[in-house]
């Protein structure tokens, strides 16, 4: 039992080690994938997700995260508070602009346990707030965004996890409709790897493709570090980003 539970730790966001007795389900992240993973934080129970991330948009053109954090608290076993911040530095044909990004302030809320053909379900929502960002990066409009996330287990050792939603950038209506697919797979006992196809469908431009990879390791039960890393597949996509995340979480 205890090989199987340990092999369900992938890092497609889904990092899953249930041990029993006297331990904690160790540290489940969001990151470093762009597969949301569908589980909660326990209860009472606070969690820092961070990552450092170097992102070659075009030609002398780049984003620097440094970094973008998502902290998380568990109100319950259905449902976690979220807040993301970003500080970046955007270097394009306009110059060098400096500072916070909007903030922003959302939920998960749990739906669906695996059954079968059913997959583990989780709604995630957030809301950006103009006003808590630096001038330069404020957007003129709140910016909502939602996803669907879902994660189904292949075998002992392989997942797969896939998100459905949308995000509006806070200057239009219209919204770009989002995917990702990833699938992790457990290496060693505390290592995961995964490699992942995202995107987004924006309705007034072209859509871009992405693929990324990435691997996990768990320090500690409540502490992971990661390393990954993506290249673009469409013309109007990022060239690359690379990235060194931080994950910890604590009691209330």
């Amino acid at each position: 039992m205890t090989k199987y539970l340990i092999s369900l730790m992938l890092i497609s966001g889904i990092n899953c080690q249930y041990i029993y007795g006297q331990f904690i389900v160790p540290i489940q992240t969001d990151r470093p994938d762009q597969t949301e993973c569908p589980f909660i934080v326990p209860p009472k129970h606070f969690q820092v997700e961070s990552g450092f991330v170097y992102e070659k948009t075009g030609k002398g053109e780049s984003r620097l995260f440094y970094p973008t954090v998502l902290f998380k608290y568990g109100v319950n076993t259905k449902f976690e508070l979220r807040v993301v911040t970003e500080l970046i530095t955007i270097n394009d044909y306009a110059g060098k602009t400096s500072g916070l990004n909007p903030v922003k302030i959302g939920f998960k809320t749990k739906l669906f346990d695996e059954k079968g053909i059913l997959p583990a379900t989780s709604f995630i929502a957030h809301l950006s707030a103009p006003v808590l960002s630096a001038k330069k990066l404020r957007t003129t409009y709140y910016a909502p965004d939602f996803r669907f996330t879902m994660q189904h287990t292949i075998s002992n050792n392989i997942s797969f996890g896939y998100n459905l939603g949308a995000a509006w950038d806070g200057e239009t209506a219209t919204p770009a409709f989002l995917y990702t697919l990833t699938c992790g797979f457990s290496v060693l006992p505390k290592a995961g790897v995964y490699i992942e196809l995202f995107g987004f469908a924006p309705q007034t431009n072209k859509s871009d493709h992405r693929f990324d990879g990435g691997i996990t390791y768990f320090v500690q039960p409540n502490f992971m570090i990661d390393v990954s890393g993506s290249v673009g597949l469409t013309a109007n996509a990022p060239a690359y980003y690379a990235s060194l995340g931080l994950s910890v979480r604590l009691p209330d």
